[in-house]
């Protein structure tokens, strides 16, 4: 009789610390310069199967309205129905479908991103999770960044403006950047 040996299974969860995590975006403004942007009060978790981190989950959620460009005036029209239409879209999402591992440390995150009542398919790039450590209250913790870029126009964010000197107000492409820490669970 055979046996076979398979190395067991080590599956942790982790939340969110949404105190200690980002969600950033930049976005070019009048064909010259970036705008950048950024949304608090990240919540979700990580289910990372440490034996085969292919096999591990992510899930987050961010409310719209903590949306911040340091312009109040900005930020109540990205709220609008112009752009996130915060009223009726009251949160962005994000659930993965696959983990690719890329290199030492280094990711491939493939998951369904909701904006605007939308569902697309993107590809985040992300170094980590890190080592753990713990924090002075006895919480273990873990930290990723991530990257990707999205189109706006593809998620119903269509609003913009042509300039008098040609081009547009606000780019189409936007670069997403996350730097999330979870607390083991």
């Amino acid at each position: 009789m055979a046996t076979t040996t398979s190395t067991p299974s080590t599956i942790t969860t982790w939340n969110i610390d949404p105190a200690h995590s980002a969600a950033e975006f930049k976005v070019k403004h009048m064909m010259i310069s970036n705008v950048k942007g950024k949304f608090s009060g990240i919540s979700g978790k990580l289910v990372l199967d440490e034996s085969d981190p292919t096999r591990s989950t992510i899930e987050a959620e961010i409310p719209v309205a903590t949306v911040s460009t340091q312009d109040d005036q900005r930020d109540a029209h990205l709220k609008s129905a112009d752009f996130f239409d915060a009223e009726k879209y009251p949160t962005l999402g994000f659930k993965s479908l696959s983990v690719r591992i890329t290199g030492p440390g280094e990711h491939e995150v493939v998951g369904e991103l909701i904006i605007h009542g939308v569902t697309k398919v993107v590809t985040f790039a992300v170094e980590g999770p890190s080592l753990p450590g713990k924090d002075p209250w006895g919480n273990t913790r873990i930290g990723l960044s991530a990257t990707a870029k999205i189109n706006r126009k593809e998620f119903g964010l269509g609003w913009n403006a042509a300039l008098e000197t040609g081009g547009v107000l606000v780019g189409e492409d936007i670069a997403i950047t996350l730097d999330i820490q979870f607390i083991k669970a």
